[in-house]
């Protein structure tokens, strides 16, 4: 009955067209002052303390970082390094559109980022080249999801500060923690390249029946001078995951190392980005920034109105008292995620979500490391199709698209992807195998 009252007071707050993360800062407020003794001014407090956690310093710096990145010209050379490795195939800039989106997704953490950066250069040059504009479209908007899945991703690191802290046991007993933002990169590294080469196919297949054109076969001289011009975009990749692994830095330090080294190398070494330009950017940025802070504060709060009121215990030991074993509670999740991604962004939902999925995962014997990204891809199919996908309104503003007809266009990679999601869902080493052979796990 609690729970009921408090979902149903958030989806009605929601349904007048309120913002998401004050429909939840109202609905604890109401909830506590109405139903409980709990002093309000708990939620103050709560207020300042939900975001006092370092790693959420990661989520300002990555946005930071992929802002620079969008704007100094790194994605241009990302797009021609990749044109001139696989160009010369069936869909030749479809392929080299599908091979830029996952090297900037390793450089930016944002999906949005990744669609604006690679599609606003390659989608005119297809349309130039004879590629119908709905093919074009289907593949950067699909592959431009991939910015969330492979590693930095700032939904990762989002689905990690709020599991953090949550008293999870197994079914053992035993106490289970947390996946840290370091298991979560690493563990994003072989789904991420697994999708990106399913995304690659898909878009082989539709140009080879279709016979979409081809560039000319690029000599090794010439790749060998793309990439040395987009090395230097690449090098952040080593940075941020090397760094990562070898304990050089933590996730946030390298958050803010990857948002230093983007600033140098868009002003002072590809001088694409103008130091008047900067201002600019950083506004962007702290604009962003403050949009996704204060919905992570709200979404602090609702948690601890969940904890509180024992919902996301009690709701683990329903289950396992009524039967649902591991396999039916993840078809179950997966469903409700896709149907919460029909009418909210992605950051809402893992804030909403994860804590009160987590406890009652860990419950059955889940992993929380391959919980985290069966999340990430349910969030990344949700990107992708209505009607609040932002991949697809983002990808809409790019080439003029109506939603519908792009909703169409995305079809056949949307569907590659929800086979993809399954195999994530059910086959659990394709997660955790990488953090495990690097002694993460």
């Amino acid at each position: 009955m609690t729970a009921a009252i408090i979902f149903g007071g958030l989806i009605a707050l929601m349904l007048t067209g309120m913002p998401i993360s004050i429909a939840l800062g109202l609905t604890v407020l109401a909830f506590m002052y109405l139903m409980t003794s709990v002093p309000v001014d708990t939620v103050a407090l709560k207020l300042f303390t939900g975001i006092e956690k370092f790693e959420i310093m990661a989520i300002p710096f990555f946005i930071l970082a992929g802002n620079f990145l969008t704007h100094g010209g790194v994605a241009k050379r990302m797009i021609n390094f990749a044109s001139s490795m696989v160009g010369h195939w069936y869909g030749g800039l479809g392929l080299a559109g599908v091979m830029a989106c996952a090297l900037f997704a390793a450089v930016s953490g944002s999906s949005p980022a990744t669609v604006v950066a690679i599609g606003s250069v390659i989608l005119p040059a297809m349309v130039r080249q004879g590629f119908p504009k709905q093919f074009g479209a289907g593949v950067i908007t699909t592959s431009g999801a991939l910015g969330i899945l492979i590693p930095p991703s700032i939904v990762m690191v989002m689905y990690s500060v709020a599991t953090s802290g949550i008293t999870a046991t197994g079914p053992d007993g035993k106490v289970v923690s947390a996946a840290s933002v370091g298991q979560l990169f690493i563990a994003g590294v072989i789904p991420g390249l697994i999708l990106a080469g399913v995304l690659a196919a898909v878009t082989w297949w539709i140009a080879w029946r279709n016979d979409y054109p081809r560039l000319t076969k690029a000599s090794w001289g010439e790749r060998l001078i793309t990439f040395r011009k987009a090395a230097w975009g690449l090098l952040l990749i080593v940075i941020v995951i090397g760094g990562i692994y070898t304990g050089a830095f933590t996730p946030t330090e390298a958050a803010a190392m990857s948002a230093v080294y983007a600033f140098v190398i868009s002003v002072f070494v590809y001088k694409d980005l103008k130091l008047s330009d900067v201002p600019r950017v950083l506004l962007s940025s702290a604009n962003m920034s403050a949009m996704l802070l204060y919905i992570i504060t709200n979404a602090v709060l609702f948690s601890y109105l969940m904890t509180s009121e024992n919902i996301p215990q009690a709701l683990g030991e329903w289950m396992v008292n009524s039967g649902l074993n591991w396999w039916m509670f993840l078809i179950a999740v997966n469903l409700l995620l896709l149907a919460a991604g029909n009418f909210m962004e992605p950051s809402s939902i893992v804030l909403i979500m994860a804590p009160i999925l987590f406890p009652v995962a860990i419950k059955l014997g889940i992993d929380p490391v391959h919980f985290g990204i069966m999340i990430v891809v349910n969030m990344e199919v949700g990107m992708c199709h209505p009607p609040v996908g932002l991949n697809l309104y983002v990808a809409s503003g790019i080439t003029r698209m109506g939603i519908t007809e792009l909703t169409v266009a995305v079809m056949p990679w949307l569907l590659a992807m929800l086979v993809f999601l399954l195999f994530i869902t059910y086959v659990p080493a394709i997660s955790t195998i990488l953090p495990r052979m690097l002694g993460m796990m």
